[in-house]
This record gives structure tokens, C-alpha cells and sequence, in this order.
């Protein structure tokens, strides 16, 4: 992809990780509907799996296995499985709309590491257009926070551990290659799905289309691993996280083709608000790379 501007591949890469998931959820949701949510993380995990193992080895990558179990990779997988077993719960219990809003502080929980960790400037401007940005998913997800409870606690976490992800991926060396990243995820939630299972769940026997629903989310998975893994170690994170609010976009595209629930005037405001920061920040940065490759 290297004829995509630099200023533009990272913030691409994470407008296509949050449609990858957005699908992933959707179909997470309506499996939820019959099966206990761990147990739907376990069969999605197998999928994911029994997908990722070969796509290693038909991109090259089968010598670099041991690498699924770096430090630096377990670490920032094993927050992963934090944020997805706290995060699938709260999907199960909550209305989509209002896990989503509370998924929108992972952004702005990224943005305030990155500047206490990494010492990465924002500046006033960007964190203006990413508060913009924030106000606009809300917009989108129109949260109600009806019966507000431990659900809502969970996804807050998901948020907070989702930002602690995030900000451990630009610990990943270089030389790991994003896929052997996405399918450390998988695997790493895979055996914590079992054990969360195992410990506070019965299994029910799944239908066909369990699994059906099991085998495109899995698919999906991967791509929302590898693409957001990506965008992180290519792109300036003040750049790349505003465009995780992308998420809120997608969500009202797929409950307008799996629901049929259209977005109101409220909602059109909220993407139009979404897309027009994420476009400043982004020429904002193109310009500011000009500026200084003209000094």
C-alpha cells in the first residue's frame, strides 16, 4: 500500500479495523441472542482460528509462530482479553447504542496516555477537533443509560483496557509482523473465552447458524486485529485514534442493513460532525508534513 500517502495510511487502516469489528459485533449480537456470551467469544475464537493458522502460512510467516507468545505481543493481547471479556458481557446486556457511546472514551484514554507516555505532542487544535469528534459518536449512539449498572461498568473498562491495548501495540517491535499480532489475539482470547466458560457458564449446543454467525465474525476478527495494530504503528497516534470514532458510523450503517433502523436527523449530525474533524485532522498533519519537509 505504499502508494497510499503516509498521512492517510494509518487513519485508513482504522476506518477499515472499526468496520471490521462494527461487522464482528453485529454478528456477536444477534448470536448472544441464543448462547451465553463467553461461550460465543469460545466458538468465535475457534473460528477465527481455524482461519488465521493458514493465512500465516500462505503470507510466509509460519517461521515466526514463536512470536504469538512475545512478551511485548502477550502483553498487549492480554489487555485485549480484558477489554473483550468485560466488553461482550456489556454487549449482551446493554442496548447497542449505549456500549458503543461508552466504547467512544478509548480515543481520548489513547490520546492522554500517548502524551504522558510517549511525550507525543497533540497540541490545542487536535484536541479540540477530537472532542468534536467524541461529541459526534455520542450523537450517533444517542445513548439512553437506562438502568445504568455493573453493564455499563463493564464497558467502561472495555474502554480503559481497549486505550492500555492500544497504547502497548507501539511497544511491539518492529519486526513482528502485524498478522502474527491479530492471530496472538485471537488465540490469547480464545483460551480465556474457554476458561470464563468453563467457570461461570453451561454449554448450549449450538444451531447451524451459530455457527454460521461464528465462522463471519471470526473472519472479520482477524482484519479488525491486524488493521488496528497497524494503524497504530504506522501513524501518529494523535492522527490515527480520533478515527476509532469511525465505530460509531458503522454501527448505524449496520442497524440500518440488519435492522432496518434508520438514523434520524440527530444521528446525520453526529457522522457529519465524525467525519469533518477526522478530515481536518488529517490535513492538518499532511500540512504540517509539508511545512516541515519545505524547512
Amino acid at each position: 500500500m505504499s502508494f497510499i500517502p503516509s498521512s492517510v495510511r494509518g487513519p485508513l487502516f482504522m476506518v477499515i479495523s472499526t468496520a471490521s469489528y462494527v461487522i464482528n459485533d453485529t454478528m456477536m449480537k444477534v448470536a448472544t441472542s441464543g448462547l451465553p456470551p463467553y461461550e460465543v467469544l469460545l466458538l468465535r475464537g475457534i473460528a477465527a482460528t481455524i482461519w488465521g493458522i493458514p493465512l500465516l502460512f500462505v503470507l510466509g510467516y509460519g517461521r515466526q509462530m514463536p512470536l504469538v507468545f512475545e512478551r511485548k505481543v502477550l502483553t498487549r493481547n492480554l489487555l485485549e482479553l480484558a477489554a473483550i471479556l468485560a466488553y461482550v458481557v456489556a454487549l449482551a446486556n446493554m442496548q447497542i447504542a449505549d456500549s458503543s457511546a461508552l466504547g467512544q472514551l478509548t480515543p481520548l484514554l489513547v490520546l492522554v496516555g500517548a502524551s504522558l507516555l510517549f511525550r507525543e505532542r497533540i497540541g490545542m487544535v487536535r484536541m479540540v477537533l477530537i472532542s468534536l469528534g467524541f461529541v459526534g459518536a455520542v450523537l450517533i449512539a444517542q445513548p439512553t443509560m437506562q438502568g445504568v449498572s455493573v453493564f455499563a461498568l463493564l464497558a467502561i473498562a472495555n474502554a480503559v483496557f481497549g486505550a492500555g491495548r492500544d497504547l502497548a501495540s507501539r511497544r511491539v517491535t518492529a519486526s513482528v509482523p502485524g498478522m502474527i499480532v491479530a492471530i496472538s489475539a485471537v488465540i490469547v482470547v480464545l483460551i480465556g473465552a474457554g476458561i470464563a466458560h468453563l467457570i461461570s457458564e453451561t454449554w448450549i449446543v449450538p444451531q447451524p447458524h451459530h455457527l454460521l454467525l461464528m465462522a463471519g465474525a471470526g473472519f472479520f476478527l482477524i482484519f479488525g486485529h491486524f488493521f488496528i495494530f497497524m494503524a497504530y504503528r504506522i501513524g501518529p497516534i494523535g492522527v490515527v485514534a480520533p478515527f476509532y470514532y469511525c465505530f460509531s458510523v458503522w454501527a448505524v450503517i449496520s442497524g440500518l442493513a440488519v435492522f432496518g433502523q434508520l438514523p434520524n436527523i440527530i444521528a446525520i449530525c453526529g457522522i457529519v460532525l465524525v467525519v469533518a474533524s477526522g478530515l481536518t485532522i488529517i490535513l492538518l498533519d499532511e500540512r504540517r508534513r509539508r511545512l516541515t519537509v519545505t524547512a
